[in-house]
């Protein structure tokens, strides 16, 4: 029950009735209007929170909702609408699984979360394109890495795979120019953004609970039940946001994005491993050029470099993206050149994971600050595959933030981070600290393993 003091009410901690859902808790109507008042007015008893409401967030919610439909669940969501920031920043692509170890998880999650995704987009009835993509070779020397890639691929059990030739190129891409590429007619693209809305709208009709502006600060134990009441023992961990308002709980699993490693210290977990935010800019086609591109283009990924290179997107509202380069931003959701945030900036460059990562690519680092800031040097790249391609035929476009796992020597964590912390609180928390691109694409996929571990670690 949740409970408010209301001025058109006598009783305080009578609970308001209207704008209830149908299992007798708040509609988010009501918990919006609530969230406004000035103090700790209320609180709310839950058996599941979850916190973020982004893609990855908001897939697991809807999927652990659907398993366990007698439970109660909420949502929290810092901004005042959902999936806005990495789920609403991205490059739109629904990825095969090419480039993954054949095997590993990311490989397994990604070809799964690809086939659920399409699945998905027609059963709810959302907009996609199955415009493919080229990883095209314009160099002898990246002959090797394609093949190798090829045969990856493969063994990840994407689905069409085939090596064409220059004429295969020009046949799928009239403009494009190479020597080899890796035909993946399996890649689509999609708005993710509506596709994590989508998500939240099913976990309210099962009944969830979603409260936007609600930025979680603490995650502790309560610390005593009201009088007469046993609420302390059923719901024993509180979630606290800014405004003072709590949520009380059996379980919160969070699901933070570019503040995974801040909301993973609440419980005492380590500091690491560490977000470090990289901003990439992205070109735009103008529209008298968009015949340029039909699908997506790709380089060969250049094992030396830690981001993939700069590509060729088409957009579900028929833009053509270009990019991104990859630098380090000076705030974790600042997607312009020059924002900045002075703890963000002091976080990132104390962090010695990161100056070990800047130290072993300082040319690559530069060259990519270079070609943000220079048009021409990010067309000059980009001209390799698109010959006809010119400054004037470009301009600045959207950026988007990647939360970038780090260790503290300075390696890209490549795979999934779960922890949990330390005490009372540990033992009824989980935090998923990393979930590495394609997360978008794998996300449905990811919401089934991480429902699984929820079920394995707490009693549901």
């Amino acid at each position: 029950m949740y409970y408010s003091v209301s001025p058109f009410t006598e009783d305080a901690r009578q609970p308001t009735q209207r704008g209830f859902c149908s299992q007798g808790r708040p509609h988010i109507l009501t918990l919006l209007s609530l969230s406004n008042l000035p103090c700790c007015l209320y609180f709310s008893t839950y058996d599941v929170a979850v916190v973020g409401g982004g893609i990855v967030g908001l897939a697991t919610a809807r999927e652990l909702l659907l398993r366990h439909p007698s439970l109660s669940f909420i949502l929290l969501e810092k901004e005042k609408e959902l999936a806005v920031h990495q789920s609403g920043h991205n490059s739109g692509v629904i990825h095969s699984g090419i480039y993954y170890t054949p095997g590993s998880l990311k490989a397994r999650l990604c070809v799964r979360g690809a086939t659920l995704a399409y699945e998905y987009c027609e059963k709810k009835g959302l907009p996609y394109k199955k415009c493919g993509k080229l990883i095209v070779a314009v160099e002898q020397e990246e002959i090797p890495r394609l093949k190798a890639l090829y045969e990856r691929g493969m063994k990840n059990n994407v689905r069409d795979l085939s090596i064409v030739d220059a004429k295969g190129i020009r046949d799928r891409e009239p403009y494009c120019r190479g020597i080899m590429a890796l035909d993946s007619p399996y890649t689509g693209i999609v708005d993710w953004r509506m596709v994590s809305l989508q998500y939240g709208k099913d976990f309210e009709e099962a009944g969830g609970t979603v409260v936007t502006e609600s930025e979680v600060n603490d995650i502790s134990m309560v610390k005593e039940s009201p009088a007469g009441s046993s609420e302390g023992m059923k719901y024993p961990i509180a979630v606290r946001d800014k405004k003072g308002n709590e949520v009380r709980c059996r379980y919160v699993l969070t699901c933070g994005g570019l503040y995974s490693d801040r909301l993973s210290q609440m419980s005492g977990c380590s500091r690491e491993p560490r977000i470090v935010p990289f901003r990439g800019d992205y070109l735009v086609l103008k529209p008298e050029k968009h015949y340029l591109v039909k699908g997506n283009i790709y380089p060969v990924p250049d094992p030396r470099f830690p981001f993939l290179g700069v590509h060729f997107t088409p957009r579900m509202d028929g833009s053509v993206w270009l990019g991104p380069n990859a630098v380090l931003a000076f705030k974790r959701e600042g997607y312009k050149v020059y924002d900045f945030n002075a703890r963000d900036f002091a976080d990132a460059l104390s962090f010695r994971g990161l100056q070990k990562l800047v130290l072993r690519n300082i040319t690559y680092g530069i060259g990519e600050m270079y070609r943000g800031v220079v048009t021409g040097a990010q067309v000059k790249i980009l001209r390799k595959y698109i010959p006809e391609l010119s400054p004037n035929d470009v301009l600045r476009g959207p950026a988007g933030v990647r939360a970038q796992a780090l260790d503290r020597d300075g390696n890209l964590v490549d795979d999934f981070v779960f922890d949990g912390g330390v005490g009372d609180v540990g033992s009824r928390v989980l935090h998923v600290r990393n979930a590495p691109s394609p997360a978008a694409t794998s996300s449905l996929a990811i919401a089934e393993m991480i429902a699984d571990e929820v079920e394995t670690r707490f009693t549901l």
